[in-house]
């Protein structure tokens, strides 16, 4: 299977300009074990899905530019350059943008995210509660209710 891919230049972050903004939405391993041990002892059943295209999910709040890739340069345009209209694996700015694209879908399907800890998120049904924990572009996830995990997979999957 051929992959085709953009390359973005690293270039140096400016003190100031986007200089804070990296960001990671990673767990700390105590919160997955957290959370592994509370849905294990409730019997829950844990669950597990990787985001294929996370970071071209992610779109992005400021311009990004990367320039034509060595070997792809377009022979009537060579100083052109690509303008992002969403994040890129290994953009500075992809994290951050994933994230929040996950997190608002989440909020917007009545999700609350945690105080604490920002990469968790809970829905209320009733009796019943999802827990989602998310790891970059790893989710986990439990329910007392094992449609609400069925319902969540199929939320993703149709938007992502």
């Amino acid at each position: 299977k051929s992959k085709a891919r953009l390359v973005a230049k690293g270039y140096q972050q400016e003190e100031g300009i986007d200089f804070e903004k990296s960001f990671a939405p990673v767990a700390r391993i105590e919160a997955i074990h957290i959370f592994i041990a509370n849905d294990a002892s409730k019997n829950m059943t844990i669950y597990q899905m990787d985001v294929n295209t996370a970071f071209l999910n992610g779109k992005l709040k400021e311009e990004v530019y990367v320039s034509q890739s060595e070997g792809f340069v377009d022979p009537d345009h060579p100083t052109h350059v690509y303008r992002l209209k969403k994040a890129l694996y290994g953009l500075k700015q992809a994290h951050r943008a994933w994230y929040d694209t996950l997190s608002r879908f989440l909020l917007d399907n009545k999700f609350s995210k945690g105080a604490i800890d920002p990469t968790r998120f809970t829905r209320k049904t009733g009796k019943h509660i999802l827990l989602v924990q998310i790891y970059v572009d790893d989710i986990i996830f439990a329910s007392t209710d094992p449609k609400a995990c069925n319902i969540f997979s199929n939320e993703m999957s149709s938007k992502f």
